[in-house]
């Protein structure tokens, strides 16, 4: 089939490559001509493990091809997909102006039926402007005659394994009333739904509404281990065993109860705040979905004042090896990471912070330049050099297993500070190392 994807960030670039990979013709469209000719030239701009292969063997077979030409784009495809960015206001809802700048576009540009796919994140009733501004768009031409659908496809991608999530994915929503459209839909995903039915049709307002629920229901998971974890500790619980007693619970399950630093990336805190904010817009009182945004906020906190508290609030002149800047492993997306929180409270009560990170040191560089008391490290044991402590914020692999003798002799004071939970207290602490981790005794 022939498709066009309009942006070419981490959602549109994955969901293309994956689809040309099945045999689709893609065309990518993205109005920063910079990146088209980066992609064109075989340069990838986002870490994803496989997407790099995925994007340079489709893009040598010909399968996918990277353009700034939106009329050729929506010449193109049978099927037009809405893919760009969705960044939050600063009330918190979501910016739609991308979204209907492309829909626009399509309306100028169309001279056969369409089929307009929402795969961006987006409030719901987006689906209605989409429809409106693409028939105003046609109306202007005097081209009422036209036709296209909008449908609604979310995406549920997981940064670090959105290419698996893609190629098998555990559902896929399809928010449409007409028949037509959703035949289309099941001709384009058929390479992905061999196995067994994973296709779900609703209307459409329902599958814009599934991807904001799916998101604010997982970010709550979230929420309540971290507040579960603190009051742990306060209890003389062990959070860990009590994650290990509550997740062999078939109806609460293991994923996304692991206490930590709180949640970041592009789509929990974007999602939730939308959603607070559509949920204001009618009416609605979201006390629950505050509460997640609330205890998050402070959950980010939690390992700068127990540092603090360690040393009685004496941070000043200090170094401290950080070890993990990503929101999360196998990416080295930071938006909204934790370890930002964290470098930036060391900052300011004087501190100096010496940082590694397997994907995310270039990242680093990006928004913060050249800085006195940043010292980025090329590997993990040059981030312990000098350091009065180590704190771990992401939970890379190769951060699961070190050397504890290694990192005791490079450290000034001997204590770690974890706050992924990484290891067992007893092994640190016989290796002479203090631990303090999240809702957990130290040994």
């Amino acid at each position: 089939m022939k498709l066009t994807v309009f942006g070419i960030g981490y959602v549109g670039l994955v969901q293309a490559a994956v689809l040309a990979e099945v045999g689709h013709d893609v065309v990518c469209v993205d109005v920063d001509a910079a990146k088209v000719e980066r992609l064109n030239q075989g340069f990838v701009p986002i870490f994803e493990p496989g997407l790099e292969a995925l994007v340079r063997d489709n893009h040598a077979a010909g399968r996918i091809v990277f353009t700034a030409d939106a009329v050729l784009a929506v010449r193109h495809g049978e099927i037009q997909m809405i893919a760009v960015g969705t960044p939050p206001g600063e009330d918190g809802s979501a910016d739609l102006k991308y979204v209907l700048a492309v829909a626009e576009t399509i309306g100028r540009e169309m001279v056969e039926p369409k089929i307009v796919v929402g795969k961006s994140t987006v409030p719901v009733g987006t689906a209605d402007k989409v429809r409106a501004a693409i028939a105003s768009a046609l109306k202007t031409r005097g081209r009422e005659e036209l036709a296209f659908d909008v449908v609604s496809n979310p995406e549920f991608l997981k940064e670090g394994s959105a290419v698996a999530d893609c190629m098998k994915p555990d559902r896929i929503i399809v928010g449409t009333e007409s028949e037509a459209a959703e035949a289309v839909m099941r001709e384009l995903y058929a390479p992905f739904n061999r196995n067994h039915e994973k296709m779900i049709v609703m209307d459409v307002r329902s599958a814009e509404f599934t991807k904001y629920a799916a998101n604010c229901m997982l970010a709550t998971k979230i929420s309540f281990m971290n507040e579960m974890a603190n009051l742990a500790e306060l209890l003389g619980a062990d959070i860990e065993e009590v994650r290990k007693g509550i997740g062999s619970d078939p109806r609460i399950g293991y994923h996304f109860i692991y206490p930590g630093l709180g949640y970041g990336g592009s789509c929990f805190p974007k999602d939730v705040r939308a959603l607070i904010r559509t949920a204001d817009d009618v009416g609605f009182e979201p006390v629950l979905l505050k509460s997640v945004e609330e205890r998050n906020n402070a959950q980010k906190a939690v390992l700068f004042d127990k540092l603090k508290g360690h040393f009685n609030g004496d941070l000043a002149g200090k170094t401290f090896a950080l070890w993990g800047l990503a929101f999360k492993p196998n990416t080295d997306d930071m938006r909204e990471a934790p370890a930002r929180v964290l470098m930036e409270a060391l900052w300011a009560a004087g501190a100096k912070v010496q940082a590694y990170d397997p994907e995310a040191m270039n990242e680093a560089q990006q928004i913060y330049g050249q800085r006195d008391d940043l010292l980025l490290c090329g590997t993990k044991e040059a981030a312990l050099r000098g350091a009065d402590a180590l704190l771990i914020a992401t939970e890379w692999k190769n951060f699961r297993a070190p050397s504890f003798e290694t990192i005791r002799q490079a450290l000034s004071t001997p204590v770690i500070f974890d706050g992924r939970n990484l290891y067992d207290p007893a092994v640190v602490a016989r290796h002479g190392l203090q631990y303090i981790s999240i809702g957990r005794k130290a040994a």
